[in-house]
């Protein structure tokens, strides 16, 4: 995805670094018509795009956090504990696993203490992100199991001592996103998942250290919100941040810098930036350049950000097996940094590979769109299924990627669902709008009336075959 967007911007390859040139004078001669000025300065303008790239992933981060801490403020839970169906307002393909949970941390000053209870088996994530939409650690079933634990985050400054049974996990920015997943079995266990949700919590370090108080218990305590340096008023983060001004993005993103460092490997992009004349915690102020200047960066600014959305509404970089389009690197970008911008832009807060992976397709095993109109199957072998060491589902949605109304009221069928295996040991499930009989209709996931339909497959702890690509799910069918 990088390489496409190098493409579309005429950029190099990022670990060049040499200076963009200055435009020569040239002194007009007295037999020759006076030369044309350049529109653009081209390197200027390349460099001007490729900072914009790398950067775009935290500006946007960082506009997200703006929008949902002025209804949840930094260092408190904001737990949902209800799940989307057909009447959900602009759910895009939503999510009926997990009762989710949000929090935005402020790490510059002292550590947050994260709470989880005894799960009693049940399964849960909370994925920490930093301020570059990279997965930064994971906490849950896989890594750190269902016992009571207490975590620290702390930022990449901090020095101190943490009370006793407080597992130190670092933050690398002091902006940190956490994004909890609360399993939910079905419908009948949706109060006992809310129940455990609530007890997920946090807390400052100071909140922490202070004596219970009896009585009545009280909601914790959140830290005040530090003054915005840019004010985001649309409840569309995305927009806000890719309808930025150069000189405000550039501007925002060099206030970031000052709390959120870069990583070790983006060395030659740090040169790329002072180039660019970004300094951590100072302004960018474009309008002391040249009009060269200024309009080479703002076209680079454009440039760039017409290949992030482009790249957007494409296939990306994601391998295509059977039909289904799946993405195994997700959270894991290294210097790959049009892929973050891009994979930013369609939505933050990922999994780490090794926590989840989804597969998705609109297609069927012939390459064809999949209809309504007709009747699927997806047929597991025996021994086939979805490899996973916690659970797996297949959830199917409109062509609009929304939930659809159905008898059933039913979204998605996975290996929590009690499904009939055939004689063999084998699974069909049905996709299709019809009702298959009383004896299908376990494995039966209603399909819209009329149109396309797209579905995608949840593999929550993957085993590693799903990981490097070696099991695959098989393409639907049509049935006979």
């Amino acid at each position: 995805m990088w390489a496409a967007l190098v493409g579309a911007l005429g950029l190099a390859a990022c670990n060049k670094s040499e200076p963009p040139p200055a435009p020569k004078a040239v002194a007009p001669k007295a037999t020759a018509p006076k030369a044309a000025a350049p529109a653009v300065n081209a390197a200027l303008q390349q460099l001007a795009g490729e900072v914009y790239v790398y950067g775009f992933p935290m500006v946007l981060t960082d506009a997200t956090r703006q929008v949902e801490t002025a209804e949840t403020p930094p260092n408190a839970f904001r737990h949902s504990d209800t799940l989307p169906d057909a009447s959900t307002p602009g759910a895009i393909n939503p999510n009926v696993d997990f009762l989710y949970s949000q929090a935005w941390l402020d790490l510059s000053d002292e550590p947050v203490i994260l709470s989880v209870p005894d799960t009693k088996g049940r399964y849960y994530l909370i994925s920490i992100l930093d301020a570059w939409t990279n997965v930064a650690n994971s906490l849950g079933a896989r890594t750190t199991g269902n016992e009571a634990r207490q975590f620290a985050l702390v930022g990449p400054k901090w020095k101190g001592t943490l009370p006793e049974g407080v597992t130190e996990i670092r933050s690398p920015t002091e902006l940190a996103w956490l994004f909890g997943r609360t399993a939910v079995n079905d419908k009948a266990d949706l109060k006992a998942a809310a129940r455990f949700q609530d007890q997920i919590t946090v807390k400052t370090l100071s909140e922490h250290r202070k004596p219970a108080k009896r009585g009545k218990k009280k909601k914790d305590a959140a830290a005040p919100e530090k003054p915005a340096a840019v004010s985001i008023a649309s409840t569309a983060p995305r927009e806000a941040a890719a309808n930025m001004t150069a000189a405000a993005f550039f501007t925002r993103f060099a206030e970031l810098l000052a709390e959120n460092p870069p990583a070790k490997d983006d060395a030659p992009m740090l040169e790329k930036i002072k180039q660019l004349g970004v300094e951590a915690g100072k302004p960018f102020d474009l309008a002391k350049r040249d009009e060269l200047s200024i309009r080479s960066v703002e076209q680079g600014v454009m440039a760039a950000r017409k290949a992030i959305l482009s790249a957007a509404g494409g296939s990306g970089s994601a391998d295509i097996q059977h039909g289904w389009r799946v993405d195994r690197a997700l959270g894991r970008w290294g210097t790959e940094y049009g892929r973050r911008a891009v994979a930013a832009y369609q939505g933050i807060g990922v999994n780490a590979p090794e926590d989840a992976i989804f597969l998705s397709t609109y297609l069927d095993s012939g390459g064809r769109r999949l209809d309504a109109a007709k009747r699927y199957v997806l047929h597991f072998d025996k021994g086939k299924l979805p490899p996973t060491d916690a659970f797996w589902s297949l959830s199917l949605y409109t062509d609009k990627k929304h939930f659809f109304t159905n008898p059933l009221g039913r979204h998605n069928r996975g290996s929590n669902d009690g499904l009939k295996k055939n004689a063999d040991g084998s699974l069909d499930l049905y996709l299709q709008h019809a009702d298959p009989g009383n004896d299908k209709e376990a494995n039966w996931l209603p399909a819209p009336k009329e149109g396309g339909f797209n579905v995608i497959l949840r593999i929550y702890w993957p085993k590693k075959e799903v990981i490097d690509g070696h099991w695959n799910p098989p393409g639907i069918k049509p049935a006979s």
